[in-house]
């Protein structure tokens, strides 16, 4: 590795950027995308895969590529600090995400309840402004209150964010779907919430919902066909 792409390497990294370096396997040349100038289909082969966040060996042209994703820890956002969220930020710390609990209501958002977990304090709209979702992270909606869940999903939905949830019976989704269309929601963004989150199986207690909405989580991010909905 060159001085000027360990240079830029590092730099994507303080940035928090998700980068891929591309090495050719036949003599060890790299380039670091996006932004480096690469041989015809390296670039479309590292932006896939830092979108599917794998790293790969690929066939481009007769030559051999190691694609290499160096990218931030994946984000969820837990908006509520109940006791689902306490079950789900240790299922999702396990996994090496990096956890962001919000929730004005104090004595629920402790250090206590959350120990070693990024906490924030703010009303949940002002908590995802100051976050800013991007492609690597997750949003999901826990309280069963629309005056805290309602302000978050309107923001979420208004960023690129990989993965939109809230927690609630069909009835609760259908009523929250009318309430964010009211904001000015067209049913492309609405489609985009899903709920009731979490893959259907069967889970009943707090800790089997978390890994309910854990799992969906990582299915979309993995592109497995458990996360698609109908």
């Amino acid at each position: 590795m060159t001085p000027a792409t360990l240079h830029a390497l590092r730099a994507a990294r303080d940035a928090e950027r998700p980068v891929a370096l591309a090495t050719r396997l036949a003599d060890g040349a790299q380039v670091l995308l996006p932004g480096g100038t690469a041989p015809p289909g390296v670039a479309d082969a590292a932006a896939d895969a830092i979108d599917r966040d794998e790293s790969a060996v690929v066939e481009l042209d007769g030559q051999s590529w190691f694609i290499h994703v160096h990218a931030p820890a994946y984000r969820l956002v837990i908006v509520g600090a109940v006791h689902i969220a306490q079950a789900l930020a240790g299922l999702a710390g396990a996994l090496g995400y990096r956890i962001v609990v919000v929730d004005p209501r104090r004595p629920f958002n402790s250090a206590e309840r959350f120990p070693g977990v990024e906490r924030m304090q703010d009303w949940p709209d002002q908590a995802l402004e100051a976050l800013g979702p991007d492609r690597r992270t997750a949003v999901v909606a826990l309280t069963h209150d629309p005056k805290l869940d309602d302000p978050a999903l309107d923001r979420a939905l208004r960023s690129p964010a990989a993965f939109i949830g809230a927690l609630g019976s069909r009835r609760s989704q259908a009523a929250r779907l009318a309430r964010l269309a009211e904001l000015g929601h067209d049913a492309a963004a609405l489609a985009r919430v899903r709920g009731p989150v979490g893959l259907p199986i069967g889970a009943v207690s707090a800790p089997e919902i978390a890994l309910s909405i854990m799992a969906e989580i990582v299915a979309v991010r993995r592109h497995s066909a458990l996360g698609v909905r109908g």
